[in-house]
């Protein structure tokens, strides 16, 4: 489930008999948990607007799941080889990371 740019995984209670989902991807944790399928999206959007209006309360930015930005550490002589590769490509760094992050991830999928 999807909502403002938050993603919710769920699972099945059994113990319970509830839907017990958690919003991924973020640091904070916001939870909600439903009797049926009929009230999960309801309670999911209720706790993402409970956790903004908190957030908001307390004066701080809320948790963004993947801004698509990262900071990355290496080792000085990495860097300096990947910027000298990248530019004899005529890309970017953060193109040429882009790239070969994607090709790592592809290359594990297959």
């Amino acid at each position: 489930m999807k909502y403002k740019g938050y993603t919710a995984k769920v699972e099945f209670v059994a113990e319970a008999g509830l839907l017990h989902g958690e919003v991924e991807d973020i640091s904070d944790v916001v939870t909600f948990q439903a009797d049926s399928v009929a009230e999960l999206e309801a309670e999911f959007h209720t706790a993402v607007e409970d956790y903004l209006e908190f957030c908001k309360e307390e004066g701080r930015e809320p948790n963004r799941p993947f801004s698509g930005k990262l900071v990355l550490r290496m080792n000085p002589d990495l860097h300096r080889a990947a910027t000298r590769r990248a530019r004899s490509e005529k890309q970017s760094l953060n193109a040429f990371i882009s790239s070969a992050v994607e090709a790592a991830v592809q290359q594990g999928s297959a």
